[in-house]
């Protein structure tokens, strides 16, 4: 049987398969391996808490196997395939994963949780990086720089930086890794990547749809391991000398560790780290827009998104009203439920951990005034939570400081341009914000002037395959999506000819 078949129909299936061998393996130089200790470990569905799969519990001894295998893999990616070569077999991967997205994105819900429109909607999502990079493959250009003697030419060329370690988050599985991989790959990079232990599964599919695509053995490696071993794993990489570079999404914390271990070889670190995402509403905005982009934003995954709306800010004038219509839109919208049942908008949250940090953070704001207008509970099954509306929310609690990561809308009321603008940027990440409003002036100011890597103008939803992400602050370094995705990933190189 086709091995994708056999992962598809393991994992998508109602039935526990936790002690079956296909699920207990990682993908390493081209193949299915066990993990070196043959320890493996469950994945659970964080609805009803039912295993899903098992995966292979590497260690630092695999991660090893799979760096040598990355090596031996980037030597014949970078110089024996040419930018359209590598060009044609991302797109052929894009072809894969819209072909296969019912299975992806079942497989991706089961794992993590969110609502199966959510998945699919990832699943498109990851496929357009590789769309779009497939693509840039052919536009890394360099320079022809004019000699100040005769005689010489002078070339500014960009090569691939190496082997890169992909260490991907549990709430995007899929697209987080596919938007590092499209890069890297697209300029000749080979790569190794660590999914989040949350979300192993989807990291496993997306390895298999590499190999049907055609990339070589070698090329992309993914190594699976629980939470005791991603500590020492993470920190092998970081310290590697055959890993040239290492990208990151997930926590600030976690983030600032990477590059303190990356020191000691000095390798390229690209991090895209956690947000408190400011959202404005002016006094001359449209609510029904303003509405809109908030649900958008905040309750996407059911909060859980780094540039989810996290401190909301609105005008006194239009507060009552604002308050009003976001709180008729979640109660219509938004459906607390199994992800895979299609009436469902809110999967549940990723585990216990998250559960109590919302309850903790709620309970904060209502001791500090905050006033309570909807939600506020657990769900009834597994780690589900309540979409949840509080305003009054004063500048001295937890919630006006602290990334949620949950389906909690908080409502700070605001008077003046300048006072807001400060409220806003008083915090030291800075990675999404969002305005909602008619003066054009003020609107290009706030743009300009908040400090974030991202803004959205009457618009929640702003990520996409052709621009850049990235935050400011401690939110991270560099960029990824867009022509700037692959800076992370090249080396300019000076050659000078002399004729």
């Amino acid at each position: 049987m086709n091995s994708w078949l056999r992962l598809s129909a393991i994992k998508v299936s109602s039935r526990s398969y936790s002690l079956l061998p296909q699920g207990a393996q990682s993908y390493v130089g081209g193949k299915w391996t066990p993990s070196e200790s043959g320890n493996s470990f469950d994945v659970l569905n964080p609805f009803n808490n039912q295993v899903v799969d098992r995966v292979a519990n590497c260690t630092v001894k695999d991660a090893e196997k799979a760096v040598q295998s990355a090596v031996e893999g980037f030597d014949k990616w970078a110089y024996s395939y040419t930018a359209k070569q590598r060009g044609a077999i991302l797109h052929k991967w894009f072809e894969i994963l819209i072909q296969r997205e019912t299975e992806l994105a079942t497989l991706l819900t089961k794992e993590q949780g969110k609502p199966l429109a959510e998945a699919r909607g990832e699943i498109q999502y990851s496929a357009a990086y590789f769309d779009w990079y497939a693509g840039e493959a052919r536009r890394v250009y360099g320079q022809v720089v004019p000699s100040p003697v005769q005689n010489r030419l002078h070339l500014h060329t960009r090569e691939p930086i190496g082997v890169v370690a992909l260490i991907s988050p549990w709430n995007f599985p899929t697209a987080m890794i596919a938007r590092k991989a499209a890069a890297a790959l697209a300029v000749g990079c080979s790569a190794v990547v660590k999914p989040a232990e949350d979300t192993p599964l989807s990291a496993l599919a997306l390895a298999q749809t590499a190999e049907e695509a055609g990339i070589p053995a070698g090329v992309f490696n993914v190594i699976t391991a629980d939470r005791s071993n991603t500590a020492e794993i993470s920190k092998f990489l970081c310290e590697s000398t055959d890993v040239s570079a290492i990208s990151f999404t997930g926590s600030t914390p976690v983030g600032k560790l990477l590059l303190a271990q990356s020191a000691s070889t000095v390798k390229r670190v690209c991090l895209e780290l956690g947000g408190n995402a400011p959202l404005i509403v002016f006094d001359d905005a449209d609510l029904d827009i303003a509405v809109a982009g908030t649900m958008a934003t905040k309750f996407r995954c059911s909060g859980q998104t780094c540039v989810s709306a996290n401190r909301i800010f609105v005008h006194e004038k239009i507060h009552d009203q604002y308050v009003s219509k976001l709180a008729a839109a979640m109660k219509e919208k938004l459906v607390l439920g199994d992800g895979m049942d299609p009436k469902t908008t809110q999967g549940p949250l990723v585990n216990q951990k998250a559960v109590d940090k919302c309850e903790l953070l709620l309970s904060d704001a209502l001791g500090k005034g905050s006033e309570l207008i909807c939600g506020g509970k657990r769900g009834e099954h597994g780690t589900s939570y309540e979409p949840t509306l509080i305003t009054n929310v004063q500048s001295n609690t937890n919630i006006a400081n602290t990334e949620i990561f949950g389906p909690i809308a908080s409502i700070q009321k605001f008077r003046g341009n300048e006072e807001v603008l400060q409220a806003a940027n008083d915090c030291r990440v800075g990675l999404a914000g969002y305005i909602f409003g008619k003066d054009p002036s003020r609107l290009q100011t706030f743009a300009r002037r908040l400090e974030v890597g991202m803004v959205g103008v009457n618009e929640g939803l702003i990520s996409c395959a052709e621009a850049a992400f990235g935050g400011v602050k401690e939110s991270g370094i560099g960029r990824e999506g867009g022509a700037q995705g692959v800076d992370e990933f090249t080396n300019w190189k000076y050659i000078c000819t002399q004729y």
